[in-house]
């Protein structure tokens, strides 16, 4: 049985209303063709051999796909960056503050687990670091601030890591304060995804980015609002702009368990993996493993926190089976 609505452009759905027609909805639709049209004269900068080395497993990306959809995106946020930056110049005139220090462009990147976030955001920053003016770009994902394996443990959460309340919220939050305030040395925790867990004693260093792209399940979620009132901002709320990858739940699920397959012939091998156990195991049982993470973590997850947020976002790319963009819909000013 499937819960999650389809992608934007499969059933003629908007969104946010899910109403047949457009006339209500926030966004602006486009197809692959006529987003493609929108590049004009942004340059390719990335070779074949830099998306090799920028896509991850099982997510397929070619020169093709970042000229048809990535190269309009790239314009499209030089055009809001720059425009951004006119912004803030204007708001130091009125406060008579032109010691303050310009704040980055913060871009936020959701999706479903195995949707592709990572190979999208490498991409994309690969691309905004080629601008003529070589803007300087970071990427943070949001994996950092997971709690520690051994809390989430402690608090019976290691069936429920990856949904909202695995995360340690209030150091992303002050995470992003301290980066969009200026600071200019700012640290997030450092996350391995072949242990598992977060490496004890090791951060990532965010220091002074003009760009900085945050990645995650959880970036588009609201806070959990306290009973006493107490205004708390959302991760959202420090987002200059924000990107949605979308596919459907059926297509999620095949992506989930290739991946896991994938990986159990190759970083699972490694002696050091969380995930040792699934490499020795027979095919056919990992399959059934696979299936069951996804029907018994994952989905619900996307269903129940990531999914309702996709509305909050910017721009909204809806994959194909073949993880091609098919479409793409632009939240209108």
């Amino acid at each position: 049985m499937s819960f999650a609505p389809a992608p934007i452009g499969e059933t003629g759905q908007d969104p946010v209303t899910g109403a047949g027609s457009d006339r209500l909805s926030p966004y602006r639709r486009f197809s692959r063709d006529e987003w493609a049209s929108l590049r004009a004269d942004t340059p390719l900068t990335l070779s074949s051999e830099d998306l090799t080395r920028l896509q991850s497993i099982n997510d397929p990306i070619s020169i093709e796909e970042v000229v048809a959809i990535y190269l309009p995106l790239s314009r499209l946020l030089s055009l809001y960056v720059a425009a951004t930056q006119g912004l803030f110049k204007a708001t130091q005139r009125f406060l008579i503050a032109e010691r303050e220090r310009k704040a980055p462009y913060i871009i936020g990147l959701a999706g479903s687990v195995a949707v592709g976030k990572s190979t999208t955001a490498r991409i994309l920053a690969a691309l905004l670091a080629r601008w003529p003016n070589t803007p300087k770009v970071d990427l943070v994902t949001t994996d950092g601030f997971l709690l520690p394996n051994a809390e989430l443990a402690a608090a019976g959460l290691m069936e429920r890591k990856g949904f909202p309340e695995s995360y340690d919220t209030a150091a992303l939050l002050r995470f992003l304060h301290d980066v969009k305030s200026g600071h200019g040395r700012v640290t997030a925790p450092l996350y391995s995804h072949l242990v598992y867990d977060r490496v004890p004693g090791e951060e990532r260093v965010v220091e002074s980015p003009d760009i900085l792209i945050v990645e995650g399940l959880n970036v588009l979620q609201p806070a959990r609002l306290p009973r006493d009132g107490t205004a708390i901002p959302f991760v959202s709320d420090f987002f200059d702009f924000s990107i949605y990858l979308d596919g459907h739940e059926d297509d999620l699920h095949r992506w989930y368990v290739t991946r896991f397959m994938k990986l159990r012939q190759t970083a699972f091998r490694d002696p050091r993996s969380y995930f040792r156990k699934y490499a020795e195991v027979p095919e056919a049982e990992a399959l059934a493993i696979a299936d069951r993470l996804w029907t018994t973590i994952n989905l619900p997850n996307l269903v129940e926190n990531i999914l309702p947020t996709r509305q909050r976002a910017s721009l909204i790319l809806s994959k194909g089976a073949s993880h091609r963009i098919e479409s793409v819909a632009l939240r209108r000013l």
